[in-house]
């Protein structure tokens, strides 16, 4: 700021002496003084910004997981129906304490590698998709504007982080004219994304919205039917003898996502049965059906998932799959009838909608250490190797 006076001010010294006309010369200092404040006043804008978001990232950073989860919470009754398990499930898909420790780890492949990482695990690669299942994903746009704003204008590190979200879903909900419960999901997304893959990627993604026209026109009233509907059974479907099925939706933005099972049968055998796609070519963890699968026995983790609607309809967790969940990582709490299941052991008694995560792993031991040592039996040849990998993932090092 020193600078943008001392040059017009040595100018009028110099030229003081040089001219006598008073009035140019004023004119003269005003004009060149106008141009350095001019300079003074836009070059440090951008910086300035950046030095706001970097705070924002900052104040971010200051919240563990637990901090999260517990926000999230705080939320659950302020997030509309549609989106309220949907946004625990994301939260559960993308913890923060493994993004955390693979961060600061010193070799991060081998880290990969001992957890038996499959598929993508990063967020930064999937910023605008991730959440896709949310029905705040429409939003998504606006939303991430809006986060961008606030992150360049944000000056209160002593901020409340529930508080947060629910100022920036309403500026969002504003902008685009709709209910604020509806974007508060969505918008927790949101900021746990920049947490984990930091503001200049999170502004570099182009928030792209992953729903066609027909799909993005649907009401959250219209979601949440859909849900809750079970397959017609005919005429006689009250009878014990009838052979009942159930439909499993694995992605709600399209007609063609979704596949039968019997009354009873594991989701992971159902999966299985459906053979209309090169499962394989979309995802090399899938080696038969939608829902990648090794071992049928809850012993490898490949096969979690989240319901979104309809987890009153699958079976009660087992003993083995609850001990199991904890060894894998996955936080599926302790609820007689979760929303994060393995489908390998999950029976349905009804139609339920889905979501498959693009990753899986064994991290449970080393990231939270709440678990006990169990034998871990490979139920095929072809999984041994992986049921090795896993055993040596669990052992206290």
């Amino acid at each position: 700021m020193l600078y943008a006076f001392k040059q017009p001010l040595q100018i009028a010294s110099d030229e003081m002496s040089e001219t006598s006309d008073y009035t140019n010369l004023t004119k003269h200092c005003q004009a060149h003084l106008c141009t350095k404040l001019k300079l003074f006043v836009e070059l440090p804008f951008s910086k300035t910004t950046n030095i706001m978001s970097n705070k924002f990232e900052d104040y971010l950073n200051k919240f563990d997981e637990t901090d999260w989860l517990k926000s999230l919470d705080e939320l659950l009754s302020a997030i509309g129906e549609v989106d309220r398990t949907a946004t625990q499930i994301w939260f559960r898909f993308f913890p923060l304490a493994l993004h955390d420790y693979l961060q600061t780890v010193e070799d991060t492949e081998k880290a990969v590698q001992k957890f038996v990482m499959q598929g993508d695990y990063e967020l930064k690669n999937q910023i605008d998709s991730s959440h896709k299942f949310l029905y705040g994903h429409r939003f998504w746009k606006e939303v991430k504007d809006a986060i961008e704003k606030h992150a360049a204008s944000f000056t209160s590190e002593d901020a409340n982080l529930t508080d947060e979200i629910k100022e920036i879903a309403k500026t969002a909900a504003q902008n685009v004219k709709a209910d604020v419960s509806l974007l508060v999901g969505i918008t927790a997304v949101g900021l746990m994304t920049l947490r984990q893959v930091g503001c200049s990627a999170f502004k570099t993604a182009e928030g792209k919205i992953y729903i066609d026209r027909q799909h993005a026109k649907k009401s959250a009233k219209e979601v949440l039917a859909r849900r809750a509907k079970d397959d017609s059974q005919g005429i006689l479907g009250f009878l014990k003898t009838i052979d009942k099925n159930w439909t499993v939706v694995y992605d709600e933005n399209t007609n063609q996502a979704s596949f039968k099972l019997f009354d009873a049968e594991e989701l992971a055998s159902g999966s299985a049965r459906d053979q209309s796609k090169n499962w394989k070519a979309l995802d090399e963890r899938c080696w038969e059906g939608v829902i990648p699968v090794e071992c049928r026995s809850a012993s490898c983790g490949t096969c979690w998932i989240g319901v979104v609607g309809g987890a009153e309809k699958l079976s009660d967790v087992a003993r083995l799959e609850r001990k199991q969940m904890k060894i894998f990582g996955y936080n599926q709490g302790d609820a007689e009838k979760p929303f994060m299941r393995l489908a390998c052991q999950a029976k349905a008694h009804g139609a339920v909608s889905i979501v498959i995560p693009p990753w899986n792993g064994v991290f449970g031991k080393k990231i939270y250490g709440n678990i006990e040592k169990i034998e871990l039996e490979p139920a095929t040849s072809s999984a041994v190797k992986l049921r090795e990998a896993i055993a040596s993932a669990t052992e206290t090092k």
